[in-house]
């Protein structure tokens, strides 16, 4: 919920609530980002990522997936226009001057859109990542489709693209948790509501993209928290409830939240919500 669910803003009306976006950045950072970790590591292990992989990191975020595709030897570059604040988390992670240590291996960090991070004379990329789940909001397949448009012309001629979306609603129950903003946010309702998954919304992108689907997956990762709290601020962290807020108030929205939360709060206080994700593989032309 890029955000690893969403980052996308309604169009609304009036003054927008005050949000911390570096503490936001944090949040997701520390509490949300992490979920997807099976489904990096399944990613990574079924293409062999490794010392010869260069790799375009799309929808980067605060860096956790380039982070762990530069553990196994990639050289790694990350482009987001989502937050300013994530990228800047990015860098701590993975560029030399935040720590005073060597890069990871040729680590790179773009603030903008595919288009910029274009280098004359560099090699082209021999794998593409979009590792931000789609089948969440509507349109979000459509801002996606635009990223890898831009994209793919960097890459290798038979080159790897992964595309990542939400599994089945019913095998996601986080589901019914994200469907409080779209529920709270009735009267903004439009381009940022929550839709349910479909079956063949990667592949439908990859053929508007021009790429040829070369296999999938799907990856249980659990949405684990230590406590309601904690759920609560990966959760908003992803960006997905804020037009809730603005559409009612912070503490109506943090009432709901926790309600639709308790069910999946187990005996110790931890929060426990089980979800698949997919992920295709499709090839560049």
């Amino acid at each position: 919920m890029t955000p690893t669910l969403v980052r996308q803003q309604l169009p609304h009306a009036g003054a927008a609530p005050r949000v911390n976006q570096s503490a936001r950045a944090r949040d997701w950072a520390e509490i949300q980002e992490r979920m997807l970790v099976p489904l990096y590591e399944a990613v990574y292990e079924r293409l062999e990522v490794g010392g010869g992989t260069r790799l375009l990191g799309l929808g980067c975020g605060s860096g956790l997936a380039l982070l762990m595709a530069a553990a196994r030897g990639a050289a790694v570059t990350g482009v987001d226009s989502s937050s300013p604040e994530r990228l800047a988390l990015a860098r701590e992670r993975l560029l030399p001057e935040a720590w005073g240590r060597r890069a990871r291996a040729e680590a790179r960090l773009v603030e903008g859109s595919p288009a910029d991070v274009a280098v004359a004379g560099a090699p082209a990329y021999n794998l593409v990542t979009a590792l931000e789940p789609i089948g969440c909001v509507a349109g979000d397949s459509e801002v996606l489709g635009s990223l890898l448009g831009s994209a793919t012309p960097l890459a290798e001629r038979g080159a790897p693209v992964v595309l990542v979306g939400w599994g089945p609603p019913e095998r996601c129950t986080s589901s019914a948790v994200l469907r409080v903003a779209t529920k709270l946010a009735d009267p903004l309702r439009g381009a940022g509501s929550w839709r349910a998954a479909c079956r063949d919304d990667l592949e439908e992108v990859a053929q508007r993209a021009g790429l040829r689907p070369d296999g999938s997956g799907r990856v249980a990762c659990p949405f684990g928290y230590a406590d309601v709290d904690s759920a609560v601020r990966g959760l908003f962290s992803t960006g997905l409830f804020d037009a809730a807020v603005e559409a009612t108030d912070q503490v109506q929205v943090d009432k709901e939240l926790t309600e639709a939360l308790h069910p999946h709060q187990r005996r110790d206080g931890t929060v426990w919500m089980p979800n698949v994700f997919r992920y295709l593989i499709a090839r560049t032309s």
